[in-house]
């Protein structure tokens, strides 16, 4: 037993249940109608840290609530992150496809140090303070036209016509990408998120001919840079750092998912959260439209209530002892970030939007420790200067109906959302 994983407490008894049961919350059903919250509640009341047998993906570790989440990822030496050992999400049953759709796309999020420290070195000058100061009066020059450009008095989709516009363009801007075909990019993000794809067979052959189509038009952008000087952009860097310049092809593929899928669901999500969470408490909108200082604090809450990404995995690579529950070697641990987010030991009336909470940055949206998201910066920055841009024309996105979720226990989003602008 490795004495640094182990808390001071005793041996408790571990909750075990077997699945189907309302604890294994990798039911995506669960998500798309929005009914996560009282089971996620039940166990951080009765065992915040229980163990589900027999799920679509295996036996499982659930981890729903603050402290032990940062405790384990604070100890990444004992829970891996390792492609090799089963990655950063739950979705671990490629034994059901064939062989040669089983191909690993390690990414530096999926890799243990000291492989993953030299490659997240290479992007992160990318969001550096001084880059998100560079970026910053593009992206307002495009939120402001974006806004001016939208119907007043009739109906649209909010996540297609801003949320999605808005971050793909952002995509488009870090790998200086063509932007006359920067949806692609919106298009590659949903298939690398789509999970349907490991029980419908013609569904992953699909998926494999659009990451094919992704890795040819990446590989061209590569070729057509490989000997210029060095740029800002995200290609440009991993061309000119020793530690992914010679990354083979899957690796490649990996960081480029990585990349894709982090400025693209988490960010469209966090927007999109705005419109629909400022809707469900009106009385926090009007304070936020009557006081727009509290902007920077209410970007936070809202990334906080919506938690883009729901949970994230490591692999115990030792027998061990969590908060009194012995955890053995190879065991799945699932980090529910989305659970995390809504704990009453750490945030007052956690389900409510409070746009002036004194503790909203305490949020575990973004992860802890080393697998801290490298963009998160530009994730808050695109936020508050959409809500700023709304503030300055009094604008006010009035949702109509119920929106349609993502149906996953991994991205935790909207599809669609109809709204209609006034102004106040």
């Amino acid at each position: 037993m490795a004495a640094t994983a182990a808390t001071e407490t005793e041996a408790v008894e571990t909750v075990v249940v077997a699945a189907p049961h309302p604890w294994d919350v990798t039911v995506p059903e669960i998500y798309a109608e929005n009914r996560w919250q009282p089971i996620f509640r039940e166990m951080r009341q009765k065992a915040p840290i229980n163990k589900v047998t027999g799920s679509a993906f295996g036996d499982y570790w659930n981890i729903t609530t603050h402290k032990p989440i940062q405790h384990v990822e604070a100890l990444p030496e004992i829970y891996s992150s390792a492609s090799s050992r089963g990655g950063i999400t739950i979705y671990d049953n490629a034994d059901t496809l064939p062989e040669e759709l089983r191909r690993e796309t390690p990414s530096f999020i999926a890799m243990d140090r000291p492989e993953h420290t030299a490659q997240r070195r290479t992007v992160a000058p990318a969001f550096t303070p001084a880059e998100m100061e560079r970026l910053s009066g593009d992206i307002r020059k495009r939120t402001g036209a974006l806004l001016d450009s939208l119907p007043r008095g009739e109906s649209f989709d909010w996540v297609d016509t801003v949320s999605i516009e808005l971050t793909t363009g952002m995509l488009a801007i870090l790998f200086d990408f063509p932007w006359e075909d920067r949806r692609k990019l919106t298009l590659w993000s949903d298939w690398i998120s789509d999970i349907d794809y490991l029980d419908d067979l013609d569904r992953a052959y699909e998926r494999r001919e659009h990451l094919r189509a992704m890795t040819a038009c990446f590989s061209d952008l590569w070729d057509q840079r490989v000997g210029k000087d060095e740029a800002p952009d995200l290609l440009s860097r991993m061309i000119h750092s020793e530690a992914m310049a010679d990354m083979d092809r899957y690796t490649f593929i990996g960081n480029l998912t990585l990349l894709i899928v982090g400025g693209n669901d988490t960010t469209r999500n966090s927007m999109s959260a705005y419109a629909y969470g400022l809707e469900r408490f009106a009385g926090e909108r009007r304070r936020l439209e009557d006081d727009p200082e509290l902007i920077p604090n209410a970007v936070q809450e809202l990334i906080r209530w919506q938690t883009p990404l729901a949970h994230m995995r490591r692999t115990a690579v030792e027998d061990h002892e969590l908060f009194g529950h012995n955890i053995r070697a190879g065991d799945a641990v699932v980090l529910w970030y989305i659970s995390a987010n809504r704990d009453e030991s750490v945030f007052d009336r956690p389900d409510d939007i409070i746009v002036d909470r004194e503790n909203a940055r305490r949020h575990l949206a973004f992860g802890y420790g080393i697998h801290r998201c490298v963009g998160a910066r530009l994730a808050e920055l695109q936020l508050r200067i959409l809500l700023e841009e709304m503030a300055a024309r009094r604008l006010r996105p009035n949702v109509i109906g119920e929106p349609q979720r993502v149906s996953s226990c991994f991205v935790h989003g909207y599809r669609s959302m109809q709204v209609e602008l006034s102004e106040y």
